[in-house]
């Protein structure tokens, strides 16, 4: 295309002041790699560029291996902090569409892909696109005086249902010679998000509600919680993603007790020995082996999915709890299509 071209020899435009921390140099070979893309696609395949691992997962199924997919967040990194390195600038002024979540979870990203994209390229916010502002929820490190919602949405089945429309209706847009191909694959997803959003409630159902409270270290199960019944009592990460200080912890260890919560979860991405603390001293079991946006398996690998991502967490949530997941066991989590995507590890 002339103009991705022209940019080329003018050279990129990158954000002024962009800051480039540990984790982004961290990431910046991952991208480097992430930018060849993989040999599969052909020369003139729709350009995607995501954020997230769980949003890459979401996209696949629906573009299927004829689209040239690039994931820009590593796997295992702390999204709300990640800052792209100025690699990324080059993979970004490559893309038709830049799917990210949204909801102020990738805002350093936006502004690097909005000071890059070519023209007729967009950026889709799924989150924003699919929840209406009165349905933000507001919470423990997501407060309302901070202005960005709970943007975990992907932990709801219905709502990555959504997703998936959104993304099947943009790639429309921009390749209506496949509108077929992508709204198989979306019938295909969605046969699988309503099998799994079904072994989820009968899960749910085997454990008593007055049992179903959640306290996560991350705070990424508010929409999740909604939608099958919990109550989330709590977060331990405070909002600015920091450990929580001495107060904030002997507050979390009296509401522990007080509601008499039986298990804390905490996270691979985010680990904390406040977590041990709290458990020792309220009696909590403690339980560490939460995924956030972190895909399990590899890449190939038939668990590495969004769908996998759920059951793994689900499984470990129901089974802490003393519940049946046995409907989740069999279900089938891998992708509908074969899954080209790049996963930056």
């Amino acid at each position: 295309m002339t103009g991705r071209v022209l940019r080329r020899l003018l050279g990129l435009r990158l954000l002024a002041g962009l800051a480039v921390g540990a984790i982004a140099l961290t990431a910046c070979g991952s991208v480097d790699d992430a930018a060849e893309g993989p040999a599969a696609a052909d020369e003139g395949a729709l350009q995607i560029v995501t954020t997230v691992s769980p949003i890459t997962s979401i996209v696949a199924n629906v573009a299927g291996p004829g689209v040239e997919i690039t994931g820009l967040v590593p796997e295992g990194v702390n999204s709300h902090t990640f800052e792209p390195p100025p690699s990324a600038a080059r993979v970004l002024a490559d893309a038709d569409v830049v799917f990210i979540n949204g909801l102020g979870l990738e805002d350093p990203t936006e502004a690097l892909a909005r000071a890059n994209l070519d023209d007729g390229a967009e950026i889709v916010k799924l989150g924003d696109e699919i929840l209406p502002e009165e349905a933000w929820i507001f919470d423990f490190s997501f407060p309302e005086e901070g202005g960005r919602p709970n943007p975990h949405l992907w932990t709801n089945p219905p709502m990555v249902k959504a997703y998936a429309q959104v993304v099947r209706d943009t790639l429309v847009e921009h390749d209506p010679d496949d509108e077929a191909a992508y709204s198989a694959n979306f019938e295909a997803f969605s046969a699988r998000i309503d099998a799994l959003d079904e072994a989820m409630q009968a899960a749910t159902d085997t454990i008593p509600e007055a049992d179903r409270t959640l306290l996560t270290y991350h705070d990424a199960y508010a929409y999740f919680a909604e939608h099958y019944g919990w109550t989330v009592v709590g977060a331990i990460q405070p909002s600015d993603f920091d450990e929580p200080s001495p107060r904030e912890v002997a507050d979390l260890i009296e509401q522990v007790r007080d509601r008499d919560v039986p298990v804390i979860f905490g996270s691979e991405v985010f680990p904390s020995p406040v977590l041990e603390q709290i458990s020792a001293e309220s009696g909590a079991r403690y339980v560490d082996d939460l995924r956030d946006d972190d895909l399990p398996g590899e890449p190939g690998d038939a668990q590495h999915s969004w769908m996998g991502l759920l059951r793994l967490n689900y499984v470990t949530i129901v089974e802490a709890f003393g519940g049946d997941a046995s409907a989740l066991a069999t279900l089938d989590v891998s992708d509908v299509v074969d899954d080209g995507a790049t996963y930056p590890q």
